[in-house]
């Protein structure tokens, strides 16, 4: 059991990775919130390595600059918040979470930031960056209250399909 989360871990950081690849054109429009929650509700712990092979692809191609290193908590951030609303099973909840992880992405990404150029470059970082995020929060809110029932029954088949047994949310 543990090696097929281990390896279906890896999978679906790759679907994270594509996913948000495929949605590069719309600014802040990505579908890797969404997953995120999916995924640390399937898999509890596990989702770390799915976390991992996400970030590190998307160092690899878009270069491990600043950026990058916030991507190596904020992710985890949102895991967590999903694992401690896991016994939630409110559509508009789940929405909810993601649109205000979306509202505040910029500003856990200003972390770095803050500890190479000081407040006030962290302040203008944020301030600049408010168009996008809240972008990102209706975005967030829209693709988690549309698509996350259906991507958990989805999630909830594969693994029948491929005898994992139950994950966590079942």
């Amino acid at each position: 059991m543990r090696l097929k989360c281990v390896a279906l871990s890896g999978i679906l950081g790759a679907l994270m990775f594509v996913s948000q690849v495929a949605l590069a054109p719309l600014p802040n429009v990505e579908l890797a919130s969404s997953l995120t929650v999916l995924f640390t509700l399937a898999l509890g712990p596990y989702v770390g390595y799915t976390l991992a092979v996400f970030v590190l692809l998307e160092g690899l191609l878009y270069g491990f600059g600043l950026w990058w290193f916030s991507y190596l908590y904020i992710w985890a951030i949102l895991a967590v918040a999903a694992w401690l609303f896991r016994k939630m099973e409110s559509r508009l909840g789940w929405g909810l979470l993601c649109g205000f992880y979306g509202l505040i992405f910029g500003t856990l990404t200003a972390i770095p930031v803050l500890i190479l150029s000081g407040p006030a470059a962290t302040l203008a970082y944020i301030i600049s960056g408010i168009p996008f995020d809240l972008v990102h929060g209706v975005s967030n809110f829209l693709l988690a209250f549309l698509l996350l029932p259906t991507l958990r029954r989805i999630l909830a088949r594969l693994t029948r399909l491929l005898n994992m047994g139950t994950l966590y949310f079942e």
